[in-house]
């Protein structure tokens, strides 16, 4: 018995050292220029980084190189002043916007979201306020936070479709792409990567960001057990990283995902 818990202690301490590394190779300046967070480093006011991450964060899938081109396209339609632009667009200002296209994000979707986003900052002045307001710090994690965002999102008149590019964990879903943007909006280290320009959410609440290829990761790591990727796996997978840092478990979403993606592990 005791030998098996020294084994145990071994491993553990073996696995926490080789996230770390993997944590900190990937956790750098060089990771930005070629991930979807490039796109709100381009701006340094708060609410210009929040819209054009959100923006960025709901077309993250598929090819990275095509997610940062069509990013790139959405900030230069809006004049490269999102919060401005927001505020202040007509109707006859969404003529580009319409013939958008990112998989199956299309010219409808981007319009409607345009709108929603207006309603968000006329109603709650901030994306922060919106997914915060009835939120509180002594939550377990972000998943009230995540409903709440969603409810707002669609109080105004919005085509069915649309629904689905807003993730609901209620139903399930991983909500992979909310829970990355969620990330970028409240960790803050001294790399600069995450913005933390969000004050009202703590790291340890952050759901850790789950896809095919950190899925993978995690269950040959030993990280996770469930076979789907869906809520109960990110909770899970979040859990069992809380025993790494327990202030701080998403940070090795840096780890998990450059060992799927750069590495192929």
């Amino acid at each position: 018995m005791h030998d098996d818990q020294e084994n145990k202690k071994l491993n553990f301490e073996a696995l926490k050292e080789f996230l770390d590394i993997k944590f900190f190779q990937y956790n750098n300046h060089d990771f930005i220029q070629s991930d979807p967070i490039s796109i709100p480093h381009l701006f340094t006011k708060n609410e210009d980084i929040e819209i054009a991450g959100f923006l960025a964060a709901i077309i993250a899938w598929g090819q990275r190189p095509t997610i940062i081109k069509n990013g790139n396209q959405l900030v230069e339609w809006m004049d490269f002043s999102p919060h401005d632009f927001i505020l202040n667009f007509k109707e006859k200002d969404l003529q580009p916007f319409k013939k958008f296209v990112h998989r199956t994000f299309n010219g409808e979707d981007c319009t409607y979201f345009l709108w929603s986003l207006k309603n968000v900052y006329q109603e709650h002045q901030t994306l922060e306020n919106a997914f915060t307001k009835g939120f509180s710090l002594s939550e377990p994690n972000v998943k009230l936070a995540i409903n709440l965002f969603r409810k707002r999102f669609f109080e105004i008149d919005h085509p069915a479709r649309s629904q689905k590019h807003i993730a609901d964990p209620e139903k399930n879903s991983s909500a992979k792409r909310l829970n990355m943007y969620l990330r970028w909006m409240v960790r803050q280290d001294k790399t600069g990567v995450d913005f933390g320009i969000w004050k009202k959410i703590q790291p340890s609440q952050l759901v850790c960001p789950l896809d095919v290829h950190s899925g993978n990761t995690a269950r040959k790591l030993g990280l996770l057990q469930r076979k789907m990727n869906d809520w109960q796996a990110a909770e899970e997978l979040t859990r069992v990283l809380k025993s790494f840092d327990a202030n701080d478990p998403v940070k090795y979403d840096f780890a998990l995902f450059g060992l799927g993606v750069f590495e192929m592990f």
